[in-house]
């Protein structure tokens, strides 16, 4: 199923979809294996264009690297996550994406980069529901390898920016508990049992 994002008079119109939930954060804060444990539990999940991009990127010796050219990495990003987006879109059931289109805005942050018109245009077209989740950075679990090149300093200061990101975007940031991946998990979708029945203002949302 595809959905048509122009209206009959040639404009783009806004799709949104409550089932998409995002969780982020900083490099290296175990929410990718939060997202393991959802996908074991029956849950589909929508894996992190970034790392892929970089695998991708490196293997073919490209340039769109964010130790290399980074507006073109930005703008490889932004492509993939709305096709990403896109690709899920339709969806009736829940599904969880490792980081979101926003993620794009929050490194164009980092990096200062001057024209954010299409990212923040793109974050306005494609609305996932309302609350997102963050996974805050942990320095007892925080590794470098070959793709995450990130000290812990640099982790901490990205978790706060696309977190910020967010929520200049309009969504509401709850940060995920400092505990094992079963119980990150349980806490999600104990919070979107809560969002059946109430808005999640009502959650720890994070300062």
């Amino acid at each position: 199923m595809r959905l048509r994002l122009r209206r009959r008079d040639g404009a783009l119109r806004v799709v949104s979809n409550p089932n998409l939930f995002v969780l982020t954060g900083g490099p290296g804060a175990g929410k990718t294996t939060v997202l393991l444990e959802l996908e074991k539990r029956g849950y589909q999940v929508a894996p992190e264009v970034a790392r892929r991009i970089i695998q991708e990127q490196v293997r073919d010796d490209g340039r769109a690297l964010p130790w290399a050219d980074r507006k073109l990495y930005t703008d490889l990003m932004l492509t993939r996550s709305v096709e990403s987006y896109l690709e899920y879109a339709p969806a009736s059931r829940p599904v969880f994406f490792d980081r979101g289109i926003p993620d794009t805005l929050g490194y164009a942050w980092l990096i200062e980069l001057e024209d954010q018109g299409a990212i923040r245009h793109a974050c306005h077209l494609h609305r996932y529901a309302p609350c997102v989740f963050v996974a805050p950075p942990r320095r007892e679990i925080y590794r470098t390898d070959s793709e995450r090149k990130q000290d812990f300093a640099e982790a901490v200061r990205t978790c706060e920016t696309v977190a910020g990101a967010y929520r200049d975007c309009g969504y509401e940031v709850v940060e995920l508990p400092r505990s094992t991946p079963g119980q990150r998990a349980d806490y999600i979708l104990e919070r979107l049992r809560q969002m059946r029945t109430s808005s999640c203002r009502h959650g720890v949302v994070a300062g």
